[in-house]
């Protein structure tokens, strides 16, 4: 009824000091501005600005924001078998239609006293967003609380995701095979293969996130929503050539 999912409904302050979580306002910050600074110069940025920081303390927090520079890695460990990476599907596709490609992410959302996380589910060719939700944790289950409310308004050709746990596990692969959905994975650490979801995260921090201070998930969950609803129904885009997303999207 109130169209929010349980982890965020049993929010509970995440438990983080008010030095780690000062520093994580200005890791977001930052590294949404310049989103291939990774460890060192992030800790070196944060260390020009005043903070004593060393990089064990920025590398934990970046995981725990899960973040991570944008470029590519070299192949360092095998994941394990319940966790298959699939290819990238989109390297020279033409996107000419809705429902083609859709694509999917997390990130980061601040709080006056802690943080939550979002993922969102957007359509590559409207910029369309089928939907988001709010967790307090990283499981899995709010993303595909996200894709199963998503698949109720159409289904894509594709399906984009980076090569995180949420999106790697059988769970999450399994709903989308099950739907007949081709699975499509980023590079490891290449933003630019999902780059409309980067952008999306962008929009919605500068012009939502970094103007309000969230109090309760209630308030961002109504700041996010309100946001969202502009985003599709009211904001143009000039890719779209000055439209906005629900009219390509439904027309």
């Amino acid at each position: 009824m109130l169209d929010i999912s349980r982890s965020a409904y049993y929010y509970n302050p995440v438990r983080t000091s008010d030095y780690n979580l000062l520093l994580m306002r200005l890791i977001d910050e930052e590294y949404t501005r310049h989103p291939f600074y990774g460890t060192l110069r992030l800790t070196a940025w944060l260390r020009r600005e005043g903070y004593e920081v060393n990089p064990k303390r920025v590398r934990r927090l970046m995981r725990e924001m899960e973040i991570e520079a944008v470029y590519q890695k070299p192949k360092l460990s095998t994941r394990s078998k319940e966790h298959r990476i699939w290819p990238y599907l989109l390297r020279g596709v033409s996107i000419d239609r809705p429902n083609q490609v859709w694509s999917t992410d997390i990130t980061y959302i601040r709080m006056d006293r802690g943080f939550v996380y979002l993922t969102a589910i957007i359509d590559w060719f409207s910029r369309y967003v089928l939907s988001w939700e709010l967790s307090t944790t990283l499981d899995k289950q709010f993303c595909i609380e996200a894709l199963k409310r998503a698949l109720e308004l159409g289904k894509p050709d594709i399906f984009n995701t980076d090569q995180g746990s949420q999106f790697t596990s059988l769970d999450f692969t399994g709903y989308l095979q099950k739907n007949d959905i081709a699975i499509s994975m980023d590079g490891r650490g290449r933003a630019h293969d999902n780059i409309f979801i980067e952008r999306l995260w962008r929009s919605v921090k500068y012009e939502e996130v970094y103007l309000n201070e969230y109090r309760l998930v209630n308030d961002a969950t109504v700041g996010i929503g309100n946001w969202f609803e502009f985003y599709n129904k009211e904001r143009v885009h000039q890719s779209l050539n000055y439209r906005v997303p629900a009219e390509i999207h439904w027309n």
